[in-house]
């Protein structure tokens, strides 16, 4: 059993050593034109290691030919197979800015805008990549009304944008943890201003009331009166707009104890 253990892996490494040396060899060539045969062959056996690195050749040779943009699309395509999307963005990019016209065009405005997506990060994280992702997308759809992939960048549209929803949801209510009320309330309404449609609406209006009331619960004698009458309007918006909240039961009893302070 060893010895056909032995065997196998001296077979396999002799077949990869062979494989290597005919990539070398390839590498070598001056013959172009077997090159770029080899570099789709590796293509179409998703090798995309092996063919990359021979587009990554083939673009000074090809460039101002007819094979020039399919070249430079799969060079580009090679590296966001290999998992680098920031460099196969900027090859995506200066792919639909220099080749307007060819058949990969669309697809490589595609891809470029999905280079963005895929480095979007999660919510709490700085948001920069996702918003390129809905510039670039939101721009694919303009200039492509009719794609077939119009479903497809609905819903990775509908994604991005509820991630920048979620951001700005985490990011008002951070405030409202740390204690620091006054910019809470700021954060906090920017956050529904900015996102109205947001399904976290109901609690950051009830956690705009809470900030207003222990604000005024905790300011000098002085802006007390102020702040709790802020807090009553702040609560008639709440209640006005979720009147059934989960959360009535407890901003009722701060715009009560609010009430009472101003003495009504």
């Amino acid at each position: 059993m060893k010895k056909v253990n032995i065997s196998l892996c001296l077979l396999l490494m002799g077949l990869l050593f062979i494989g290597c040396s005919k990539f070398e060899k390839v590498l070598k060539s001056k013959d172009y034109n077997f090159k770029y045969k080899k570099a789709l062959e590796y293509l179409k056996k998703e090798d995309h290691y092996r063919y990359t690195t021979i587009f990554e050749q083939l673009v000074p040779i090809y460039a101002g030919t007819q094979r020039a943009d399919t070249v430079q699309f799969y060079f580009a395509m090679g590296n966001y197979k290999q998992g680098d999307y920031v460099l196969a963005g900027h090859y995506f990019d200066t792919f639909r800015k220099t080749y307007q016209r060819s058949v990969f065009t669309e697809e490589a405005e595609f891809m470029y805008a999905y280079c963005f997506y895929e480095t979007s990060p999660r919510p709490d994280l700085d948001q920069e990549s996702t918003q390129a992702a809905i510039a670039a997308f939101s721009e694919f759809i303009s200039k492509y009304p009719r794609t077939d992939k119009r479903e497809e960048v609905g819903k990775i549209l509908n994604e991005m944008k509820g991630k920048l929803t979620e951001k700005s949801y985490l990011s008002s209510k951070l405030y409202f943890n740390l204690s620091e009320y006054k910019a809470a309330i700021v954060a906090l309404k920017n956050s529904v201003k900015d996102f109205p449609e947001s399904k976290y609406r109901e609690e950051q209006l009830f956690l705009i009331v809470k900030s207003a009331y222990l604000l005024a619960d905790n300011s000098v004698p002085e802006k007390q009166k102020e702040r709790f009458q802020k807090t009553v309007d702040e609560y008639y918006t709440f209640a006005g707009e979720f009147p059934e909240s989960k959360y009535s039961k407890e901003a009722k009893k701060m715009y009560e104890a609010s009430m009472k302070f101003l003495g009504n």
